[in-house]
Order: C-alpha cells, then structure tokens, then sequence
C-alpha cells in the first residue's frame, strides 16, 4: 500500500518578500550571527565609504561606536543617489537600501573598482537592523530616510541645507538576531587600519563612545608602510621595502616586499581593498614572478653558476614579508566571503608589473640585490639539507606512508573524520590519557619534554628533531608546502597541557609549530585545546569541578558552610585519575574545547615574531605592557 504523502501544491511554496530572507536567513548573507557577523554589517557600510575612496572621491571616512552600540559610518563622497530611479519609481536611495542586489557596482558606471559587488551590503544592514537612518548630502540639501527592521518608515525627506557632499548611516543591529550587542573595538580598529594602508591618503577615524576611546589612520606611504609595520620587530635585510606599482590593462598593481632574516614567509594579498586570505590568481602571479626575476639577476650577476640549479619558490620566499594589493573592474571572487581572486587574467597581470619592476630595482641597487641573493641562497642551501634530513626520515618510515611512532596510542576507527588525537604533556599524564580514553577514537601521543621553538630553527634543524618528527608522523599530513590535509589521519587534533607555567610553554610552542609549519591544519579547524579543571571542591559528599578562580568564589560562595569546603588545586594532569581526566577533559559529553583560529593572520604574525623570536627587546616591550592584563600567574 503506497504510503500517504499529504497534500503539496502551490500553497506551500513560500515566496519571501524584500528583506525577509535576509532575516530569515542572515548566515546565507553575512556568514553567522556571532561577533563576526556583527562586525561584517560595520565593514559593508565601510566598503560603500572605501568604494567611494577609490573612485576618488571621499578621502575621509569616521567611524562612531555609540554608547548603546549603535554604529555611525560617515563619509566626505559624492552621497548615494536620491533622484528616482527608472525601474523601481522609487528614489535611489530607498531602492538601494531595501532592493536586494540593487546598487552603483554592475557596469552602471557608479564605479570603475570597488570592493562590494553583490549589490547586497546596505541593503543586508538594514535588514539586520532593528533601525537605521541615513543621511545623504547632496545637491546642497540633506535627505533622509529611516527604516525598522528593513521596513521605511517614510519618504525620502529633505532635513536641512548642506555645503559639501557625503552619506552618513547610523543604525542598531537587531538584538532578536544576534542576541546581546557588543563589538570589538581593538578588532575593528585592525580593519579600519589594513584599510587605511591600501589607500594611501585616506583618513579614517574611529571612535568608541563606550570607553572614550579614539584612533585616527592615514598612511601616506600605503602599502610600504604596511610592510615597515610587519617586519617593525624584526632584523631586516635590506632598508627599504621594494615599492613596485603598476597599470595593467585597466589593472592596478601594487606590491611592496622586503626581506628579514627569520625563516617564516608573510604574504598578504587583497583585491579591490578586500584582504583575500586564500589568496588567488594575484598571489600565483607574484610568486611566480618572485621567482623568476631572482633566477634572472642571480644568473646576470653570476651568484649562480651555469651548472647550479635555479632557485625554489621555497629558496626567494624564506624571511619575505610582502603585501599584494590589485585593484580591477570586475573581480571574480571564489563565494560570498570573498577569500579567493579567480580572475584569470590578474596571474599574467601581476607577473609582468612584479618581474619587470623588481628586475629593474635589483640592476639599480647592486648592494640590496646581493644580500637578498645571499639570504636566498643561505636558504636553498638549508633547504636541501632539510630534504636530506627529510629523505634520511622518511627511509626510517618516520614523516609520512611508514611506520607510526612507538609511543603514539593509536585508536581503532580508521575514519580520521571520527577520529582524535590528544598530544600530552610527559609520560605521566600520556599515562593517565591512555587508560582514560575512548580507545575507539581517541588516540593519544605523549610528548617529552619541551619541543623546539621552529621560530628560531631552520628547516633542517627542526626534522631532526625527535618529538616533532614523531608529531608529524603521527598526523601524516606533511608540513609547509607539501601539506596534504587528505592525508591527515585526524580531524581533531587537541593539545592537552599541564595548568602551569610549564604547561603554557608546552602549548605555546606547538602553537608556534603549527602556526609555521602547519597552518592549514588551523584555518580549517582541525586544532583544540583542551580545557582541564583547575579545582576539584569536595563539599560534603558532593564534588565539583571548577575551571577558573572567578567560577571557585561564586561556587564557594553558595556552598553552605563554603570556609568548611574541601578545595584542591590542580595543576598537572598527571594528578588525576583516568577516570577524572575523562570524566573533566577528554569525555566529549561534558568536556570544553576551545577551537583555534586566526582571525587576524598579519598580527598573529607579530606576536609569533615578538615573543618566539630572536629579537629581546621586542619581546620585554611587549610583557611590560601587557602585564596588568594577565588573568593566571603561576609564581
């Protein structure tokens, strides 16, 4: 008998008018409705203000977080339009902030460049917003318009006279989507000051009514000064970045790149001001030119003999720090979060403008150009004693395809989907680890001891060393550009260290490993850190675990008789029992983990550099300023 499938017609086809499948549907639009969407509303009216900036027409953008945490985007441009528009008989400005994919970016002639292309910014705000209002100056009047929820609440009305020209939007982000409202002022502020970076002569200040606070940006020197910002605490080789600055067939290229004597490689890279963190044809571009105008000078100038071998990408980008910056008429971004440039046409683009201009820089300064070639060839000479000690490695069956490491108790799911590795501090806990697990899909690695600082190692250094060649063995994804996540055997990979001053070493330098040498394996969520308990309260014959001081107080606090309240301090996971460790840290029922990511690669890239690397005074600048903010000292 078939079975009854109820009644589907027509009627149960949905059809959302305007802005409702924005706020039905704010992930499709703005990715999620945490912090991070929230502040993605306060870049998408900032983009409106940068597109203007880079047509040439505003050089002053102000940004106001308000005391209720409204937010205030204030532009010098030209003001969005207000006469009516063609098709909707509406004004502009009302089609464009209640008109899904309505705007002055799809050939229209509004903008040669700009950052926002779906035509879905303003208008996504406003959905999101519990109210906004904008102000428009133009034609020597002010007009305005103000909306609830995406819904105008009247004509486009004339306010007031006005002199000059600009748009100034304020709106509130709807509690009932993202629940309570509190932006980040130092995360925004970070945005606010990459922008100002890629449009030399743009002023941007910001302000926080909350705390008082006030930031202004303007960089003359653009990009280079971006470049002098990343390589501030480090020894560079040469004393100047190189500025190379193109027009390409309607594509602007600009590039500035300078070397330090560190081993990491920093690359950043945006496209019409948008910072393309999966990088793109502009980034296989520059590399590859990199590349070939080195291999071109080294064999002009002899340093490579007719017998020795070309240069690596691996050999000219060890210590470079370089930032990357096009800006062209129809970008082709790889999905709505705009990670990716796909244009094919920017590869040949940026090649041609960074070969032929950084080939001139090196003829012109013999001096710069010979120490960059040293630094290079210092590096493929490391390089191939790495691939050495890489090649002596793997025919021992210790990085990848051989025998996994003795001490690495494995878990019996082959699935790496299902699967998890803790990597333990000592014997002792990767003891207690191993007794307490889920031997289904819990796999455990004991580490001895303190790994090495890859900050301060070169290549071939850091294989020889013992525990990291047992962790890379044991993830069997490889390292740096031979990287494979298809081959990681674990899709979470948990660091689980003592709560001691011992224990923040441990984890901060396997951070620092993979931050260098495995940073995949962070951008795509594969990295945890476990949360162990601090305290275990016996009161009665009940027990608690407590996981901080602030949470202890509150607890002893209501605790009957709290003074009487039996508490005990955990500082080593070897303290605890298997059963313990399980039932607090590793028990995915009742554990927490903490999820690493990156939010901001190029100050990640900093603090690394400053507190693992070389240079002291830095790294003491640094723990002298921050030293009223520490939460747990171990003394």
């Amino acid at each position: 008998m078939a079975q009854d499938r109820g009644e589907y017609t027509a009627r149960d086809i949905q059809v959302l008018e305007g802005l409702e499948a924005v706020r039905r549907r704010p992930g499709m639009y703005i990715g999620s409705t945490d912090e991070r969407g929230l502040h993605h509303l306060v870049s998408e009216i900032v983009d409106n203000s940068i597109d203007e900036a880079m047509a040439g027409y505003c050089d002053r953008i102000e940004v106001t977080i308000g005391a209720d945490n409204t937010v205030t985007v204030a532009d010098n441009g030209r003001g969005i339009p207000v006469d009516i528009h063609p098709t909707t008989r509406k004004p502009a400005l009302e089609t464009v902030m209640t008109v899904l994919h309505a705007g002055g970016k799809f050939g229209g002639g509004g903008y040669r460049v700009s950052g926002g292309l779906h035509g879905v910014g303003a208008s996504v705000v406003n959905a999101l917003s519990s109210w906004m209002r904008i102000d428009v100056k133009r034609d020597g009047k002010v007009h305005r318009q103000e909306y609830v929820r995406g819904v105008p609440q009247g004509p486009v009305t004339v306010v007031g006279e006005a002199t000059d020209t600009g748009t100034t939007s304020t709106y509130r982000a709807d509690e009932t989507i993202f629940g309570a409202i509190d932006h980040d002022f130092d995360a925004l502020l970070q945005r606010f000051r990459e922008t100002a970076y890629l449009n030399k002569g743009l002023l941007i200040r910001a302000q926080d009514e909350r705390t008082d606070r006030e930031m202004s940006f303007y960089f003359e020197g653009g990009i280079n000064s971006f470049v002098r910002q990343l390589n501030r605490n480090k020894t560079v080789i040469h004393p100047k970045p190189i500025a190379i600055a193109r027009q390409m067939n309607g594509t602007s290229v600009e590039a500035s790149l300078q070397y330090n004597d560190a081993y990491a490689e920093s690359i950043y890279t945006f496209a019409n001001c948008i910072n393309t963190v999966d990088g793109g044809t502009h980034l296989t571009g520059f590399r590859s030119a990199l590349t070939r105008a080195l291999n071109d000078y080294s064999r002009r100038a002899k340093f490579l003999k007719e017998d020795d071998a070309n240069l690596t990408g691996e050999d000219v980008r060890e210590g470079l720090v370089a930032v990357v910056s096009v800006k062209l008429v129809e970008p082709q971004f790889e999905g709505q979060t705009k990670a990716k440039l796909g244009n094919a046409e920017v590869k040949g683009q940026v090649e041609s403008a960074v070969a032929e201009s950084l080939g001139i820089f090196l003829d012109e300064h013999p001096a710069e150009a010979k120490r960059i070639i040293e630094k290079c060839l210092t590096s493929a000479r490391a390089r191939e004693a790495a691939r050495k000690a890489r090649d002596l490695v793997i025919r021992k069956g210790a990085l990848e395809g051989g025998t996994l490491p003795g001490k690495l108790a494995d878990c019996s799911e082959k699935d790496p989907g299902l699967s998890e590795l803790f990597l333990v501090e000592g014997d002792s806990a990767g003891g207690s680890a191993k007794q307490g697990r889920d031997r289904r899909f819990q796999a455990i690695l004991p580490l001895r001891g303190k790994i090495l600082n890859v900050e301060k190692a070169p290549p071939d250094k850091m294989l020889t060393h013992e525990e990291i060649r047992a962790l890379i063995t044991a993830l069997g994804a490889n390292i740096a550009d031979q990287m494979d996540l298809n081959k990681l055997r674990y899709h979470r990979v948990i660091i689980m260290t003592d709560a001691d001053v011992d224990g923040a070493h441990i984890r901060t330098l396997l951070l620092t490993f993979f931050f260098r040498q495995m940073k995949d394996l962070i951008t795509n969520g594969h990295l945890y850190i476990a949360q162990p308990p601090l305290f275990r309260i016996q009161a009665g014959k009940e027990h608690h675990w407590v996981y901080s001081e602030p949470e202890k107080d509150i607890l002893l606090a209501q605790i009957k008789d709290g003074k009487k309240a039996e508490v005990q301090r955990y500082k080593g996971l070897g303290e605890m029992n298997p059963e313990q460790l399980w039932e607090t840290t590793m028990n995915p029922a009742t554990r927490t983990l903490l999820q690493v990511n990156v939010d901001d690669m190029a100050k990640a890239d900093e603090i690394f550099s400053i507190l693992m690397g070389d240079e002291v005074p830095p790294r003491k600048h640094f723990i002298q300023a921050h030293a009223k903010s520490v939460k747990n000292l171990d003394i």
